[in-house]
């Protein structure tokens, strides 16, 4: 059996900081390579700088460390990227053709991130379907919707086994928010425990679907161990936690911080919610690879404000 090294491009971010850790306890410290434009604390394991655009770099760390999977984490994302639009464009679609063509070289397995952004406004709304209309409107949407597209031809053409999810929103009191307009759902926790008022740049009533970091992790872990001739969906497969509201998701922390406030200023990132779904069906991922949350409003929130609470108590400790 080949020996299973993973490298992870963007290890240094919101999820790819948690799925570096993750991937290392389920594999072994020196089984992950975390890679990113600079620096990251990620523990023990093998870290090495790379610009995702550079392919010859991405070539030389596959051969030197004998890769056999690429978790492709690096991406610019939504809001951020409507500030850059060209810029953000080139980023996520270069990158992603370089690790799509250094798997082709290696015949290495590849996980790519699509996410909600990849529907748009003409998108059923309620329990979106699989198999739907995408026809996105951030750039964000757009390098997803292609992505995915990409993927399922390279697999289809030179039969590369990509795999990939659309996550929704991602919430986890392991990182800070990385630019994307679900990460108001991260950034309220962290005002509350800090005892702050909140914010929030959509309106109270703005439905999304989100995903606890947990959750998340498990999810990818599940997919990428399942068996390749179960796989129906080489795009990207839909996957749902929990829908809310920024003024239910309000309501729940005040259950444990009645204290906590709240003021809304929605800004241009409430068009870019107003296009993407409330809620996801999710079925094809159960179905194939027994795919099935844990976490509810309720348990996120609880679970949320606890590690967040510590964290925030730790650093006084250390500062006093």
């Amino acid at each position: 059996m080949t020996k299973k090294t993973i490298l992870i491009t963007g290890a240094g971010g919101q999820i790819g900081s948690v799925l570096s850790k993750a991937l290392r306890q389920a594999y072994g410290a020196n089984a992950v390579v975390a890679t990113d434009i600079r620096s990251a604390e990620l523990g023990e394991g093998p870290f090495e700088l790379l610009d995702v655009l550079n392919g010859n770099r991405l070539h030389e760390l596959v051969k030197r460390y004998r890769v056999t999977q690429i978790y492709h984490l690096a991406a610019i994302l939504s809001a951020r990227g409507e500030q850059n639009p060209k810029i953000a464009w080139d980023i996520n679609m270069d990158s992603l053709f370089n690790v799509l063509d250094v798997a082709k070289e290696h015949k290495l397995k590849v996980f790519f991130p699509s996410s909600i952004a990849a529907f748009g406004p003409n998108t059923p709304k309620q329990n979106t379907p699989q198999e739907t209309i995408t026809q996105p409107t951030t750039v964000y949407g757009i390098s997803k919707a292609a992505g995915e597209n990409w993927c399922q031809y390279y697999h289809l053409k030179y039969g590369i086994d990509v795999r990939s999810v659309r996550f929704p929103g991602i919430i986890g009191y392991q990182s800070l928010p990385g630019g994307g307009t679900t990460d108001y759902a991260v950034d309220i926790y962290h005002k509350a425990v800090l005892g702050e008022s909140f914010s929030c740049f959509l309106r109270d009533d703005t439905r999304l679907p989100m995903l606890y970091m947990d959750d998340a992790i498990q999810g990818v872990l599940q997919l990428m161990d399942a068996p390749s001739d179960q796989l129906s969906v080489r795009t990207s497969y839909n996957l749902a936690g929990v829908s809310f509201t920024p003024a239910e998701i309000t309501a729940e922390i005040q259950r444990h911080i009645p204290t906590f406030s709240i003021t809304y200023n929605p800004d241009f990132r409430q068009a870019i919610a107003d296009s993407w779904p409330q809620s996801i069906d999710d079925q094809a991922a159960r179905a194939d690879w027994k795919w099935q949350p844990q976490f509810d409003l309720a348990r996120m929130t609880t679970d949320m404000l606890s590690h967040l609470q510590e964290t925030y108590l730790a650093e006084k400790l250390m500062e006093g």
